[in-house]
């Protein structure tokens, strides 16, 4: 394994003018979309690429997400996502994507994912070939080894008392 510089930092994207809805503002739907994208990058740099699930028959399924919303963006404004693998087993990937604005830098969003390898075949879970999982697991130790704290989001869950602090 090559070294992995963390968190992961390989998509970055700009809001586009379909994205904006009538509060002058990225929509909320978007988000999700931009973070799919994400995503793509995210299971790429994993070793799940197109190529591999293709030759596998295998595939990865959202199980749950949530969305926070903590900053707007707006219409032509970069976006630049930094991805934490929170945790995995042999058929699930934790992880989180972090948005920033591209260029002033700030948190404008962040997705928490739960993801699920499944075979084409049965469409049932199934297990990540060991090539993935060692991927996954040199990710976590570059992040354990450079002391890389998960954003203030992860885990939470929603509710009234569950307030930012």
């Amino acid at each position: 394994m090559h070294d992995i510089s963390v968190p992961l930092a390989d998509f970055s994207d700009r809001v586009r003018s379909e994205w904006i809805d009538h509060n002058g503002h990225m929509n909320m739907g978007y988000y999700m979309v931009v973070f799919d994208y994400a995503t793509d990058a995210f299971l790429d740099h994993c070793g799940l690429t197109t190529a591999h699930r293709e030759a596998e028959q295998v595939t990865t399924f959202a199980l749950e997400g949530h969305i926070n919303y903590l900053a707007e963006v707006g219409e032509g404004d970069p976006l630049l996502f930094r991805t934490y693998l929170i945790g995995f087993d042999e058929k699930r990937i934790h992880y989180m994507h972090e948005m920033l604005h591209g260029e002033e830098g700030y948190r404008a969003s962040t997705n928490e994912l739960m993801s699920l390898h499944v075979s084409r075949r049965t469409r049932r879970a199934a297990p990540m070939h060991e090539d993935i999982r060692a991927r996954l697991q040199a990710i976590m130790d570059a992040q354990s080894a450079a002391g890389i704290e998960m954003p203030p989001e992860a885990g939470r869950s929603l509710g009234l008392n569950n307030r930012r602090r």
